[in-house]
This record gives C-alpha cells, structure tokens and sequence, in this order.
C-alpha cells in the first residue's frame, strides 16, 4: 500500500492574551495549513513540481521547513550548531532539489520531529532572546517566531498554488 499523507485538524490562532501564546498559535497554525495542503496525497502527488520553471513541490517545501525550523530556532536561538537536513554549502537547493528518490513518509516524520524539538529548544527562552545568525547577525527570539510565521505564510501561497495544480482544491 502506498503512504498518503495524513488529514490534519487545524485550530484558529488564539486572538487575546499574552504575546507568546499568540506567536506560537499562529505558528502552528501555518504548520498545520502547510500540512493540510499535502493531506490525502500520494508520493508522487507531493513530488510534482506543478509551476514550471520553479522546482518547487509540496514534499519539497515540507523538507525546506524543516531546514527553516531547525535552523532558526534550534541553531540561531538555541545555539545548537546542528547540520543541515537536506541541503549542503555543495547542495545549497537539496531540500527541493533531491526529492526523486526521498521518501515523504521519512520527510514528514523528520518534519515532525524538528518542530516538536524547535519548539522544546526555544520554550524557557524569553521573546527577547537574542540569537545568532551564522552570517554575524543577531535577532531577537521575537523576530524569529515573526519571520517563520512569514516564512510559512509566503510557503502556503506557493503550496496552495501547487495543490490546486494536482486535484483543484484549494483552501485556507
């Protein structure tokens, strides 16, 4: 039997309260809708780069969040100095390049796995935090919950795109 990708229940960001409940609920929520945007899909539904000239793919944007996540919040903020998932100074594309031969049960659960240590490696650090950029730069945890909200909220519009290129569904 071949994977599909799983449904995902998806809640509303939370819209009162302390700001840090509302930066990670509004993270999650774009987690979840990029999730949402590969659910009931085959492999090669995930693989099909839909928008030509672009190279871009669902499973390929699952891989990129991945970096997106383990870079910000595990390297720059928390320090961790991990390697990269799916991308070298060789590869700099690998994690939209190389999906040929991935596997998007493996990806997802990879995927999985780096936001839930994302989030535990960051949660005892104030929003004020600064963290450190591997090019000399420094940013506060605050602006890095905003950037990966950015970050996925751009990747949804291209994952909706890609989406309705393979079955027309579109969403929110």
């Amino acid at each position: 039997m071949t994977w599909i990708a799983p449904d995902i229940d998806r809640t509303d960001p939370v819209r009162t309260g302390p700001e840090r409940p509302m930066l990670q609920s509004w993270l999650d929520f774009h987690r979840r809708t990029l999730l949402g945007k590969c659910a009931d899909l085959d492999p090669a539904h995930l693989k099909h780069r839909g928008v030509p000239p672009s190279g871009l793919s669902l499973h390929g944007l699952v891989r990129h969040m991945s970096e997106v996540e383990r870079g910000w919040f595990r390297n720059a903020a928390a320090g961790q100095r991990l390697a990269y998932l799916y991308c070298a100074a060789t590869n700099p594309n690998g994690d939209f390049d190389d999906i040929d031969a991935a596997d998007p049960a493996a990806d997802f659960a990879v995927y999985h796995r780096e936001t839930r240590l994302a989030d535990a490696a960051v949660a005892e650090l104030p929003l004020d935090h600064l963290c450190h950029h591997p090019a000399g730069l420094e940013f506060s945890l605050r602006w890095v919950y905003l950037h990966l909200i950015e970050e996925y909220a751009r990747h949804n519009g291209h994952a909706d795109l890609l989406r309705e290129q393979i079955d027309g569904r579109t969403g929110d």
